[in-house]
Order: structure tokens, then sequence, then C-alpha cells
């Protein structure tokens, strides 16, 4: 039976034992994800408190990261999601996504609106993928895909 965790520190102060515990053993989050057998966004979301696993993955990470069974309990949960508390981000990679949606949200909701009608683009059926690429003109560039369900606004 699903449970549900209307307090977040817990999945807090697990997500600190987890990166804690992957750090020391030197782990990828592809890694983790690998023995998961689930997409390296969704695990590393859901180790770092924003989604449960289910129980064959839960188990999976924790005999990797070395977790007791508290915490296989405990990732299996549904969190409590939101890992940005109020206010502008300080985090200077978080604050650039902040800032990418002050500079193109409303470019982003006219174009979905225009593509699609009035609705919304899912991050529960959602899909995530960070890729490495080579930049023509030097260096690197991250390209980031989200990959969310369309679900429109509905008249009652």
């Amino acid at each position: 039976m699903p449970h549900a965790q209307f307090d977040p520190t817990a999945r807090e102060a697990l997500a600190v034992t987890v990166v804690d515990a992957k750090t020391r053993k030197d782990l990828s989050w592809q890694q983790l994800a690998d023995a998961a057998g689930l997409s390296v966004a969704f695990v590393t979301a859901a180790l770092l408190g924003q989604h449960p696993l289910p129980d064959s993955a839960a188990k999976a990470v924790a005999a990797l990261l070395d977790l007791d069974e508290d915490a296989v309990l405990l990732l299996q949960t549904i969190p409590t999601r939101g890992s940005v508390r109020g206010g502008i981000p300080t985090d200077p990679t978080i604050y650039r996504f902040h800032e990418m949606l002050q500079v193109y949200g409303t470019t982003l909701k006219a174009l979905v609106h225009e593509q699609f009608g009035d609705g919304i683009i899912s991050a529960i059926n959602f899909k995530l993928d960070v890729r490495k690429v080579a930049d023509p003109e030097g260096g690197e560039r991250a390209v980031i895909t989200l990959d969310g369900k369309y679900l429109p606004t509905r008249p009652f």
C-alpha cells in the first residue's frame, strides 16, 4: 500500500545520508540508476527526496549504499515535493534555471498555449534528460530535455 510523507524533513535527512554514502563509496548517480533499473534523472530525484522508488529499486540502491531497512521503506514513501524553498534560489546552478524561467517563462507559456491550447505540461507524467555536447565554438553545452505530457484544461 502506498504511504505518503507530510513532513519533508525525513526525506531531506535521508537525502543527506544518501549523498554522504554515495560520496564515500565514490558512486555516480548513473551507477545508482543502473542498479535501480530506472532513468538517472528519476533515481537522482527520488534519492534527493522528490519521488518514491519501487520496492525492488529501493532495495537495490540501499544495498549499494549500505542503507538499512528503515531507509528502504522511506525511499518508497510518496514525498512532500519541492526542493527549492520559497524566494529566489541562492545556489548558482539552481538560480540559473530560475533565471531561464524568468526570461523564457512567458515565451514557453505563449508557445505551449498556441500549439496545444489552454492547459499545462505535467511534471508527474514527465521525462528529463541531461546531456553534455560539444560546442562548435569551443567548450561544452548542456542539452536539457523536459518531456511532459500535455494536460488540457477541461470545463466542468
